[in-house]
């Protein structure tokens, strides 16, 4: 039987050696070969040729040079193109340095040597190092790395997917309560005491926008009630048709008042940046009639450009909110404490709900209000920063009837609480 003309054996010193083309010219115009040797069998070394020709011919082969390529060469490389927001870009690349690259560099592991079985081992060794949510982006990273490392690299990618082997591990779900506007009363109160009326306000608009905390650390005058849309300053020509809708639909007299969501304030590289919100969601949040008018008390108080400004007028992220006022908020206090202007902070009641708690959570409380009465499903996903997938996101709208309603519903949560006999928060969330 005539042997494929690609494929060439030759003995050397007691064992065969065979080449293969690989499908490539060198720059003098002739084949490039790759080879191996070590065969003692000529059959299985010209078997071992014709596997790498068909590997090659259906573009699945690696080539010889590639199967060198070490873990650590190629999670450079891969990282290089990655294209993310900043702050994934930044979340990343800490996965990367503290655990992922370690892992690989002390192994030497080059890539086509990672198969299912070292991946496995991997996905063992991180998960028993790192946290839960640092464990997750660590394997969706080498997961994604390794699965452009094919063809070129791998034949096959190793990480599995489709079937769950070994033993069932349910999702755990943070525990959560209903949240129940005695307890954001409460909270406001609280953060009043902590960080002063723009807290206090804060809070209030949080719990009634579901805005994350970057989205109203950022917030600034030119995107707020009573301003905007006056003052938005219209820095896309591309969105001219939406600057015209916004000046008739918010705004103050007989529009409807809302703050408009255009950025977020983050730390990149150790310094508090203006950056896109989450998932790029900008949207419009209609809000109640009664938080219209604290926001107007409130920026009428100060003459920071931010509309929730810290004691010494900088935005609430460079204050470390969460744990300067958030958890004194939520956890309460046991002891006065005196200024530094003399005056004396008071004993803060806690609030048992969000003890020990996310500051995040009172953005998932938005979420059940709208739910509990009862509004479309679209206009409170979009007003939470989520898209909505399928014909219902294509085809749906938020229209002005939507938005007056949820104003209204919420405007009505807050007259009633108003009008009803004070419940503590102790009572209420037992």
């Amino acid at each position: 039987m005539p042997r494929d003309q690609h494929v060439h054996l030759e003995w050397r010193g007691g064992t065969c050696r065979v080449k293969w083309w690989s499908g490539e010219y060198l720059p003098n115009g002739r084949k490039r070969y790759e080879s191996k040797g070590g065969f003692i069998d000529e059959d299985l070394a010209y078997q071992h040729g014709l596997d790498k020709l068909y590997e090659i011919r259906h573009g699945i082969g690696v080539r010889a040079q590639d199967a060198k390529t070490l873990m650590v060469e190629w999670i450079d490389d891969w990282m290089e193109t990655l294209d993310v927001a900043p702050l994934t870009e930044r979340r990343y690349k800490a996965s990367v340095r503290n655990h992922i690259r370690p892992y690989w560099e002390a192994r030497r592991t080059a890539v086509p040597d990672v198969d299912v079985l070292a991946f496995r081992a991997f996905k063992k060794h991180i998960e028993s190092t790192a946290g839960p949510a640092e464990a997750q982006i660590c394997l969706l990273l080498t997961g994604m790395m390794l699965d452009d490392a094919v063809p070129r690299l791998l034949r096959t990618s190793p990480v599995e997917r489709k079937r769950k082997r070994g033993r069932h591990q349910p999702k755990k779900r943070e525990r959560k309560r209903e949240m129940a506007i005695e307890s954001v009363a409460q909270l406001a109160e609280n953060g009043a005491e902590v960080g002063g009326l723009a807290v206090k306000t804060f809070m209030w608009t949080m719990a009634m926008t579901g805005a994350r905390p970057g989205e109203l650390y950022g917030l600034t005058r030119d995107y707020c009630y009573p301003a905007w849309p006056d003052t938005d300053p219209r820095v896309d020509p591309d969105e001219e048709e939406r600057y015209a809708d916004d000046a008739l639909r918010y705004g103050t007299g007989e529009r409807m008042p809302a703050i408009r969501v255009e950025r977020q304030i983050q730390y990149l590289n150790g310094e508090a940046t203006f950056l896109p919100p989450k998932y790029h969601s900008y949207r419009t949040l209609v809000i109640p009639p009664f938080l219209a008018e604290m926001l107007v008390e409130l920026l009428a108080s100060h003459d920071s450009r931010w509309v929730f400004p810290s004691l010494s007028g900088s935005s609430l992220l460079t204050v470390n909110f969460s744990y300067r006022h958030w958890r004194l908020m939520a956890e309460g206090t046991t002891e006065q404490i005196r200024r530094r202007d003399g005056s004396i902070r008071p004993v803060l009641p806690p609030v048992p709900a969000y003890k020990g708690k996310r500051l995040y959570l009172v953005r998932h409380g938005h979420k059940e209000w709208l739910d509990e009465d009862g509004h479309s499903r679209f206009a409170v996903e979009r007003r939470m920063g989520h898209e909505v997938p399928g014909v219902e996101g294509i085809y749906s709208n938020v229209t002005v009837g939507q938005e007056r309603s949820i104003a209204a519903t919420l405007e009505a949560r807050y007259q009633k609480f108003m009008a009803a006999e004070p419940v503590s928060a102790e009572t209420n969330d037992g």
